[in-house]
């Protein structure tokens, strides 16, 4: 099989990390006997010092020319001072609109190898945890109106929060359909005793569950769920929400895994095009000094060939790549607490590759 991958390495650690990535993947070309053609294009900050935009015309038909996406991270104290518009950040709003991604599956568990870097209590890292986070990825508050104003007290921004049927309708049957292939139990995460939002949005995901019988389905506050995730984090098996909860949830639960360097996420929209990336950000007090954890990037691009290219086996080959590197005791300095000296990036890349064997 041949596919075409869009590289968008982007800033920070984002070259190191998609180089890691690469080199799986051509492992498994080789392996399987698939051909991955890439194409780099520019994103964020590399684009803003290149072409003035962090979001150029070519990135956005170099990536809907391509079969799926793979994103390394964005964003730095470079630009920090640049208006909203011009920011690293904008491109990755602007990339999910332009390829039509309105779903983030973020899973979060936590690997038996890696029990001792949880935070949590001794009994709560005995039950573990594994669990599926299906965040709304292109509405709600962040594509809400916003600007700035001058009120009663003087200047005043604002950022408006708004969701249609259509919008909540689409991410809860992906959610239901998640929930349905796994354990079969899903919680819709809101704040609907405050927000108007969350009232439709707790609304249409009843009216969606009467579709789903086989699917428990229950709700949670938002403020209860960011509890829950450190009181007991074992009872969540699939997890819906909005994008700034799914957001900030999602970082909450990849802290207690151990290490956000270990999260990879998948973004996909109606057809089997995805975008691929760690949920972590560009690290730049680590850039260019090999050192950041390639973990993520590489499940992010097991996903890749999950969920875009039906490539079960080889998805499962990596993964199973992963976890045997982990159990064997490796570790990135992220990971590494005391004992052996961390590996650096490339090390560990190559450790996962020896592990994929021939």
């Amino acid at each position: 099989m041949q596919y075409k991958i869009a590289l968008l390495r982007g800033d920070g650690i984002g070259p190191e990390i998609v180089d890691s990535a690469v080199e799986v993947l051509d492992k498994i070309a080789a392996r399987f006997g698939h051909e991955f053609q890439y194409e780099s294009y520019l994103i964020g900050g590399s684009a803003i010092d290149a072409c003035g935009e962090p979001l150029p015309k070519e990135t956005v038909e170099g990536c809907l020319a391509s079969d799926s996406v793979l994103l390394g991270a964005v964003g730095g104290p470079k630009w920090d001072t640049l208006p909203g518009n011009l920011r690293p950040e904008k491109a990755l709003l602007g990339i999910r609109a332009a390829l039509g991604l309105f779903t983030n599956l973020r899973p979060a568990k936590l690997y038996h190898a890696l029990r001792e870097e949880c935070p949590l209590r001794a009994d709560i890292v005995e039950r573990g945890f594994d669990m599926m986070i299906v965040r709304e990825l292109t509405g709600g508050i962040y594509f809400g109106e916003r600007g700035m104003r001058v009120g009663k007290y003087g200047e005043e921004a604002f950022d408006t929060e708004c969701y249609s049927r259509m919008e909540i309708e689409r991410i809860a049957r992906v959610a239901f359909e998640a929930a349905r292939k796994r354990r079969g139990n899903l919680i819709s995460i809101d704040k609907a005793n405050v927000l108007e939002t969350s009232r439709l949005w707790r609304k249409v995901v009843h009216e969606i569950a009467l579709e789903y019988s086989d699917v428990s389905c229950a709700d949670m506050l938002v403020d209860n769920a960011a509890m829950q995730l450190v009181r007991n984090p074992a009872q969540f098996d699939v997890v819906v929400t909005s994008n700034m909860f799914g957001d900030i949830l999602s970082d909450e639960a990849s802290q207690i895994t151990g290490s956000i360097g270990m999260l990879p996420s998948a973004s996909l929209g109606e057809g089997t095009r995805g975008m691929y990336e760690p949920i972590h950000g560009s690290a730049p007090d680590i850039a260019g000094q090999n050192k950041a954890n390639p973990i993520a990037t590489i499940l992010s691009a097991a996903m890749m060939l999950r969920y875009s290219f039906a490539l079960a086996d080889e998805a499962d080959a990596i993964e199973q790549a992963v976890d045997r590197v982990l159990a064997a005791g490796w570790r990135t300095a992220d990971l590494a607490h005391g004992g052996a000296p961390p590996l650096t990036t490339k090390e560990m890349t190559q450790k996962i590759l020896a592990e994929l064997g021939e």
